[in-house]
């Protein structure tokens, strides 16, 4: 899977267990697309201090799905649920 989709997928997951700043790091080069360097001059901090940032949340991210896997338990159900053939009993474990 790319880094990128997944990383982004870890991060619906676990992101409320980063700081406030740690998020908006993340969601400024994941989700709005902006460069170090835009990211570096909107928080008046270096590069280098976004690049380290960057590097830390990834490594939180692969932590706690190292940990508690709830992003490879999920796909799993996913992949169970596709086999079920009972409609009704389909529907209800989606809407869990």
């Amino acid at each position: 899977m790319d880094k990128y989709i997944y990383l982004s997928n870890l991060y619906d997951y676990y992101g409320t267990l980063l700081t406030e700043k740690q998020q908006n790091y993340f969601e400024d080069y994941y989700f709005n697309n902006l460069s170090l360097k835009e990211i570096s001059e909107n928080k008046k901090v270096s590069r280098n201090a976004i690049f380290k940032q960057l590097k830390t949340i990834e490594d939180k991210l692969l932590f706690y799905e190292n940990k508690l896997k709830l992003y490879e338990k999920n796909k799993k159900l996913l992949q169970i649920i596709e086999k079920i053939d009972d409609k009704n009993i389909k529907k209800e474990l989606e809407n869990l």
